[in-house]
């Protein structure tokens, strides 16, 4: 297992055009500053695309049939996220700006991506880490935080970053709630996020998650899994709050109790899976 997780550390390095720096990919406010929108054509941020209300009705409409056929198709996904989560975005970013943690994230706009990550360092942090979890997570299941699309539609600079900066942090949340990516897995992560952020994607996809579940992990989801992602997710500190990146050599166990976040009620990964909890 080892040799196969260093053979992916070595992949990511490689097709991602890693560089060994701890830099936070800020995004300034002079970038992302909607005085600047001339140097954009119009637009508020580089990636941004203008659409009026009907537009937007449309596209969420679409998106949305999209992603009830097939929930992996994740820029559909995103799409109706970008749409629909206005009101949603404005609660989180305001949550943001309560909390000094999430004030300096709104300040300095870290990024997530394989650029901004000391992949070297991370590797060689103790098993039980933030920093060493999330990269175990992230072999494991042979994901990367570049995967996550750069928002499009949302018509305010500052909500287009809270929502990219939902989407950068969802991996995150797999690992701080020890969740696999397949559908029981990401029902649970869904039902959390859902009671946490309120975005309506959230909720639509906890809502018609668990009708691909099977009896027996629906069952799972019923009894144990989903009440508890429902109750941590409304008690938690906001998960947007927290500078991931400052934090990689704290123990989980501790980040989850600063969030006031419970430890699963369920082991969903296999026995041999060095998990925290087990450290």
């Amino acid at each position: 297992m080892r040799g196969r997780s260093g053979a992916f550390l070595s992949f990511l390095k490689i097709s991602r055009g890693y560089h060994c720096r701890r830099s936070y990919g800020v995004l300034t406010a002079q970038q992302y500053s909607s005085s600047d929108s001339k140097q954009y054509d119009g637009r508020l941020y580089p990636s941004h695309i203008p659409t009026s209300s009907v537009q937007k009705a449309v596209l969420a409409l679409g998106a949305g049939v999209a992603a009830l056929k097939n929930p992996y198709r994740h820029d559909m996904v995103a799409v109706l996220g970008e749409t629909t989560g206005h009101q949603a975005l404005i609660k989180l970013r305001d949550r943001m700006r309560n909390d000094p943690e999430g004030y300096t994230i709104l300040i300095e706009r870290p990024r997530i991506r394989l650029s901004t990550l000391d992949l070297t360092c991370m590797s060689a942090l103790p098993d039980g880490t933030l920093g060493r979890e999330y990269l175990r997570f992230l072999e494991e299941n042979r994901v990367t935080p570049d995967s996550r699309a750069d928002v499009k539609f949302v018509d305010n600079e500052e909500l287009a970053y809270v929502m990219q900066r939902y989407r950068e942090v969802h991996d995150l949340l797999h690992t701080l709630l020890n969740m696999p990516t397949n559908m029981l897995g990401e029902v649970v992560v869904k039902l959390f996020e859902a009671a946490q952020t309120g975005l309506p994607m959230c909720v639509l996809g906890a809502t018609l998650g668990p009708l691909r579940l099977s009896v027996s992990r629906l069952q799972l989801l019923v009894q144990s899994l989903g009440p508890w992602a429902l109750r941590n997710g409304g008690r938690a500190r906001c998960v947007l709050s927290i500078f991931y990146e400052r934090r990689w050599e704290q123990k989980l166990d501790e980040l989850r109790h600063e969030l006031n976040i419970e430890p699963p009620p369920l082991n969903l990964f296999p026995s041999s899976k060095i998990t925290s909890s087990n450290s």
